[in-house]
């Protein structure tokens, strides 16, 4: 007979979750990284930097990912798509640690900014599922598509030989589109194009940030 978890238990969960968020090599996926066959090639140094970049960016929006799954955990209901939420949040995880492990290979920190874009993104995500879950899921839908559209960026920008990174990318590409995908016949909204809009901008300043921070 499986126990409730108490609200203590709750909390313990939640400051777990938050420490292998934001330490470093502290997340453990659930799959093997899409890298782990691919054998590294030489990069000039310019090329490993931009690449470290490239990765910090995506480590970060994997932070926040963890964030907005976290605070939609504690306001959202969805009774019908917990499962899916869970298996997408433990997808983020997988995402989290593969782009933690490449950037440690490449001699790369990942960036200093992180626990403030965690703690806006978990607002962000508390109160798209205290407004309802039409908007918490639409919220997720929106997130994924600004979020694959970075991909399809980086994959573009990425040095052509540097395939471990490039089949890491590739991975998450595929596992964001499903995760907007079920979202959307999920019942989430469709965000109107201002919205859209902010979250572009809210998402550039990121990126901008991180790139090197």
């Amino acid at each position: 007979m499986n126990r409730q978890l108490s609200r203590t238990d709750n909390l313990i969960h939640q400051f777990d979750t938050v420490l292998r968020t934001l330490v470093p090599h502290a997340a453990r996926p659930s799959r093997p990284s899409p890298a782990a066959n691919i054998e590294e090639t030489s990069m000039t140094e310019a090329d490993r930097e931009h690449t470290v970049g490239l990765m910090r960016i995506n480590h970060t929006g994997e932070v926040c990912a963890q964030a907005l799954y976290q605070g939609q955990g504690l306001t959202a209901k969805l009774p019908d798509t917990r499962e899916q939420m869970e298996q997408a949040a433990q997808e983020e995880v997988d995402h989290l640690a593969w782009c933690d492990a490449r950037i440690e290979e490449l001699e790369g920190r990942t960036s200093l900014l992180n626990p403030a874009f965690y703690m806006a993104s978990f607002g962000l995500g508390a109160i798209a599922g205290a407004v309802g879950d039409r908007i918490s899921l639409g919220f997720v839908a929106a997130t994924e598509e600004q979020v694959g559209k970075h991909l399809d960026d980086h994959l573009q920008k990425l040095p052509s030989h540097d395939r471990r990174s490039r089949a890491i990318l590739e991975q998450m590409r595929e596992d964001e589109a499903h995760h907007e995908r079920w979202a959307l016949e999920a019942g989430g909204a469709r965000f109107p194009l201002p919205a859209k809009l902010g979250m572009r901008i809210m998402s550039k300043v990121m990126t901008k940030s991180v790139y090197r921070i």
